[in-house]
């Protein structure tokens, strides 16, 4: 097992489980189901996170309404919906700890590469803010492409480094709703997930 890899992409989330877990996929004939976590902020707002678990790890049981912790990675896959590939993000557990309140319920930190150009905008109360897509390496020369979102000094920081910077991020993932007008017009409400940032540094080697 490459342990490079894996410390890659950590992510620790604490929150109640929203849904049965239902059935994914088989792999090498273990199963895999998916579930949500509702996560608190600091303010009042929640955010949704999808998970996907392996039934070994689910043996003791999760239910809907259970507080627990879960420790894995972020990970990305394209899935195909009327004929175009969207990317989805899922929490891929690896492990479920014994529940700590005292524990930041949300963390994650990734170590990937910058894979497009930053965007950098300004929104109309005049929050400055940077649109990242990392490209997140993990096991059997794959990887993951996880959108991240920067504010103020650090988007000031990030918004010119060039595609291939090899980044740290620590931050934490969040969903947004967001309104998606379809060809015929009709408004659609739809869910984004990220990685919002709290601290993103330039890897030492290309910091220097």
């Amino acid at each position: 097992m490459n342990y490079e890899l894996m410390n890659n992409n950590v992510a620790t989330v604490c929150g109640v489980v929203t849904e049965e877990p239902r059935f994914s996929h088989q792999m090498y004939g273990e199963g895999f189901y998916e579930s949500a976590l509702t996560v608190p902020r600091l303010s009042d707002q929640v955010d949704v996170i999808p998970f996907t678990v392996s039934e070994r790890l689910l043996a003791d049981g999760i239910s809907v309404g259970e507080t627990v912790t879960l420790s894995g990675q972020l990970r990305s896959y394209n899935k195909l919906t009327d004929g175009k590939s969207k990317l989805l993000l899922t929490l891929f557990v690896r492990e479920i700890p014994e529940y700590d309140p005292a524990r930041n319920p949300n963390t994650i930190d990734i170590v990937g590469y910058i894979c497009k150009e930053p965007v950098y905008r300004m929104t109309p109360f005049k929050r400055e803010i940077c649109d990242l897509l990392l490209a997140v390496n993990r096991a059997y020369n794959k990887s993951d492409y996880l959108p991240c979102i920067a504010w103020g000094r650090n988007a000031r920081f990030i918004k010119e480094a060039p595609v291939g910077s090899k980044v740290c991020v620590n931050g934490r993932i969040q969903s947004r709703n967001y309104q998606k007008t379809l060809e015929d017009g009709t408004v659609e409400t739809r869910v984004a997930y990220e990685v919002s940032i709290n601290r993103i540094e330039l890897y030492k080697e290309d910091a220097e």
